[in-house]
């Protein structure tokens, strides 16, 4: 019985390119909210903290790059493998910059304090080791 609804499923859901589209959507999508947010309000806050740990503060304006230019890209598919990196890099210093602290921390519902950040970070990766798949806008293989 468990196998003959398996292989339903499996016939019906075997689609690998419409869920590398859809993961490439909703995460670039999502991203694009954060990079939103510093277009409207600046990175000055993030140049601050990048200043109080003795980095220079224009490596803040990456935040634009890692949260506009690498969500677009990954979502029409443009050199999506390179942008999924760079969000991944972005996740990264943003973490050790805003919530190193709460690496052993929970929230008040139990989750991990930074799941958010893994969920971004592993899914960046997770698009970077997938690749866009065939629906993009980018026709050219080699830019995808």
């Amino acid at each position: 019985m468990f196998g003959g609804i398996n292989q339903m499923f499996n016939r019906m859901c075997d689609h690998p390119d419409l869920g590398k589209l859809l993961l490439r959507l909703t995460f670039g999508g999502l991203l694009l909210f954060h990079g939103a947010f510093k277009v409207v309000h600046g990175v000055g806050w993030i140049a601050h903290m990048l200043a109080v740990k003795g980095m220079p503060g224009f490596i803040a304006y990456g935040a634009y790059i890692g949260e506009i230019a690498a969500p677009v890209m990954v979502i029409i598919g443009f050199l999506t493998r390179p942008a999924a990196f760079i969000i991944a890099v972005n996740m990264i210093v943003a973490t050790l910059l805003v919530k190193m602290g709460a690496v052993w921390h929970r929230t008040d519902v139990g989750a991990w304090a930074l799941e958010t950040e893994a969920l971004y970070l592993l899914g960046a990766l997770a698009i970077m080791f997938l690749g866009a798949g065939k629906y993009t806008l980018v026709r050219d293989a080699r830019l995808q």
